[in-house]
């Protein structure tokens, strides 16, 4: 009879300490499920200006949401977005068709979101990162299987300075 009780005893023990395991793993997964895709880090505010009328404008920040960036979209009217160009120091050859600021940096164009990550991380002594125009395959300017080869810059003072990143090489 003895032995019966502590076997009983066992089993109820067993399944109380995995009941409390199990709940904690799964509030452990709450938690991570809903964080952003930052990397574990909370989401940067992402601040963008574009015209109302640029469709691939309107799909980076689609996209940059889908990445776990909070993104705030303003569109203004040409020449409004062409004077925050120049107060932000960019110049016509590091331009794109919307720009972007992110703690302190600028992002022109259709930068993808593993670079802007990556220039958080590191916080370069820069302006700002740019991919000048508007190539095909980056992030927004999706066109089937075409992938343009294309290059994020680093820029200060208005002046391209270093290749950040290759894409689609």
């Amino acid at each position: 009879m003895q032995v019966m009780k502590r076997s009983r005893f066992s089993a109820v023990l067993y399944i109380g300490v995995a009941l409390l395991i199990g709940a904690a793993l799964a509030l452990a997964w709450a938690a991570t499920a809903t964080a952003p895709a930052t990397s574990g880090s909370p989401s940067a505010l992402v601040t963008v200006y574009k015209t109302p009328q640029c469709g691939c404008c309107t799909a980076w920040v689609d996209y940059m949401r889908d990445e776990g960036f909070d993104v705030e979209a303003h569109d203004v009217g040409q020449q409004e977005l062409n004077a925050i160009k120049q107060e932000a120091g960019l110049q016509r050859k590091l331009a794109s068709c919307h720009t972007a600021f992110v703690e302190g940096y600028v992002v022109e164009g259709h930068v993808p979101a593993e670079d802007v990550r990556r220039l958080l991380a590191d916080r370069p002594e820069v302006d700002g990162i740019a991919v000048p125009g508007m190539p095909i395959g980056s992030p927004g300017m999706e066109m089937g299987n075409r992938r343009d080869a294309y290059e994020v810059f680093t820029f200060a003072n208005g002046e391209k300075m270093d290749a950040f990143a290759s894409h689609n090489q």
